[in-house]
């Protein structure tokens, strides 16, 4: 089990629990609010998501709360990887098969998701072998496949 995915997937799955409605229509829009317990002129009772999202405000300290503890809970996994095999490389390695590495060889898309830069990557030990070790496991899978 890759324990990268397995963080993301129950962090998306608490999300996906959190009282947040989306709305591309007004029909949507009054659904939403009435699933929130509001009445659509009440919208001065929510915050607005990006991607067409919005909560309660009573709900912002939760959100923040939740949002906080998935980057900690992220960043204790990362810095508990002390040599980059285990969670680091785990993390490479997902986000290089999502951002399609295998097919593009670039690394940009896998680094802005994780919100890296190539110099902290090259400045982390860890990270390098990381990395290095994933690119090299999505190769070698890659000209299996050839």
């Amino acid at each position: 089990m890759n324990r990268y995915t397995e963080l993301k997937r129950r962090q998306r799955e608490e999300f996906g629990a959190f009282p947040m409605q989306f709305a591309f229509s007004q029909r949507q829009f009054e659904e939403g609010m009435a699933a929130l317990g509001l009445k659509p002129t009440d919208t001065d009772k929510i915050y607005k998501a990006p991607g067409g999202g919005f909560y309660r405000r009573e709900d912002g300290p939760r959100i923040k709360a939740m949002m906080d503890r998935f980057d900690q809970e992220l960043q204790a996994a990362i810095a508990g990887d002390e040599t980059g095999d285990g969670f680091i490389y785990e993390m490479f390695l997902s986000e290089l098969d999502n951002h399609e590495y295998g097919y593009t060889r670039d690394t940009e898309e896998t680094l802005d998701a994780l919100g890296y830069t190539a110099e902290e990557i090259l400045g982390d030990p860890r990270l390098k072998w990381g990395i290095e070790k994933a690119v090299t496991e999505i190769c070698k899978r890659e000209s299996k496949n050839e």
